[in-house]
């Protein structure tokens, strides 16, 4: 079968893999009909998600008709059409009874502390084989896939694998908060329309990019360009000089700095360049492609700095375990609550299905291409270069 294969960091191909096949009574086989690139395999090829294992298949979003269920797959039949929620979990443990599907004890190979395991990803989430591909093995298949009702398009559900939830993670907000989302990818609209869905009152969007920043504003956001103005003083204006009650970080670890402008003021670009050489000592930029952010921990730093008093960070990009840089003291000197993690999936999918089922929201508003999974390497290569309009891209088998 075809599937998009990570060689090295700055090296990833189309290739043909072997079908996957059931190990564990507990798998299933589905036929992905689509799947999608997410900044996530980003990271992973520009060097910033280190630990890759050449020859793994990437992709961690997938919908797809069940081919074949192992003997203890007893919710699922051939036939059925499914989305993948994108962190594995067992179902059964301690973890995924209490809802953090993302810690589940069970599904990371590596033991109890390995932490998240998630298709496509490095060595220390367990190398599980991604979903860029004509099939999927999906492990502990029971939960680790939902059925989809004929009113959610493949288009929508696609939206559903992990971005749509991992906005509405990220977001926990109450009624009438003012809130902040730094990023406007596809995590970042999705945290848009969470904060909304949950009640708060207004919601400010900064990013760089010009079609980004307009998709936030049409969904109601206020918006600032990080590279017109500083941002802090840009959102402390819009609150009085008081700052947002929630803070949504949906950039993580390659984050890049203003070149010039308001933004840059009080910029310390020697840390920046320092740190972001720490997140990705193996880089393999090839031109403009696959080039690692230059300031990898800047959205914290603005993120905090631009918070209310006793305000709430929920940090829902992507950091590595070699990122260390914090600003704990100011954020300790403002009382404000950090909460972050990666996505507890399955305990949002079901509802999130039901949501798009009922009409109550449309999740394929955020999808601005659909390519076909033969076409994959220069759709990776616009996304990489965040060519206007490339928000985010689905594939099609």
């Amino acid at each position: 079968m075809k599937a998009v294969v990570f060689h090295d960091i700055g090296d990833v191909r189309l290739d043909d893999v072997a079908e996957p096949e059931i190990q564990e009574p507990t798998d299933a086989i589905i036929r992905i009909t689509s799947s999608a690139i997410c900044g996530t395999d980003l990271h992973m090829i520009r060097g910033t998600i280190p630990g890759m294992k050449p020859g793994l298949v990437l992709g961690h979003e997938a919908v797809g008709i069940v081919e074949e269920t192992g003997s203890n797959v007893r919710n699922l039949k051939r036939g059925d059409r499914v989305v993948v929620p994108s962190t594995i979990a067992c179902g059964s443990c301690s973890y995924c009874r209490t809802g953090y599907y993302a810690q589940c004890d069970t599904a990371n190979p590596n033991g109890h502390q390995g932490g998240t395991s998630f298709f496509g990803g490095p060595e220390a989430t367990g190398s599980f084989n991604g979903l860029q591909a004509e099939y999927g093995r999906i492990p502990f298949a029971n939960v680790g896939l939902v059925k989809l009702p004929e009113e959610v398009s493949d288009d929508q559900a696609i939206m559903i694998s992990d971005i749509f939830p991992t906005g509405y993670f990220g977001a926990e907000v109450s009624d009438g908060d003012t809130v902040t989302v730094w990023g406007c990818g596809p995590v970042g609209q999705f945290a848009i329309l969470a904060a909304k869905l949950m009640g708060a009152s207004r919601v400010i969007a900064v990013d760089c990019l010009p079609d980004r920043l307009e998709m936030a504003a049409q969904q109601g956001a206020e918006i600032v360009d990080f590279s017109r103005e500083n941002p802090v003083a840009a959102i402390r204006e819009l609150t009085g000089g008081i700052g947002t009650d929630r803070a949504i970080d949906a950039v993580g670890v390659d984050a890049v700095m203003p070149e010039s402008g308001p933004g840059t003021e009080d910029l310390d670009r020697e840390r920046h360049e320092r740190e972001s050489r720490q997140a990705a000592p193996e880089r393999n930029p090839d031109g403009d492609l696959w080039v690692p952010g230059n300031a990898p921990t800047l959205v914290l730093d603005w993120a905090i700095d631009a918070l209310a008093k006793a305000g709430t960070l929920g940090i829902i990009g992507v950091y590595p375990p070699n990122v260390h840089s914090f600003p704990i003291g100011k954020a300790m000197n403002r009382n404000v609550t950090v909460n972050m993690g990666n996505c507890n999936h399955r305990k949002y999918v079901p509802r999130i299905v039901e949501w798009v089922r009922e009409g109550a929201v449309d999740p394929q508003e955020v999808l601005t291409h659909r390519e076909p999974l033969i076409d994959v390497l220069e759709a990776y290569k616009s996304f990489d270069r965040r060519q206007a309009g490339w928000v985010k891209v689905a594939l099609s088998a």
